[in-house]
């Protein structure tokens, strides 16, 4: 397992956490998200033999948020 630290620019509610988890929870290789909206961070521990971090920016630009 690795750990990775995104920024993510645009989270500014509930609704914005959940879908972010949602979207990287669905992937498959992550095992554990945690989302930190003051700080706009989101920490992802995942196998990087299944799950990509270009996979984890695409999920959550999907969403439309931006990934710094």
């Amino acid at each position: 397992m690795e750990n990775i630290t995104l920024n993510v620019k645009g989270m500014t509610c509930g609704h914005c956490e959940k879908a972010v988890r949602t979207a990287l929870e669905e992937l498959n290789g992550i095992s554990k998200v945690s989302v930190h909206l003051k700080e706009g961070k989101v920490d992802v521990a995942f196998d990087n033999a299944k799950v990509s971090t270009g996979q984890m920016k695409e999920a959550i630009e999907e969403q439309g948020y931006n990934v710094v």
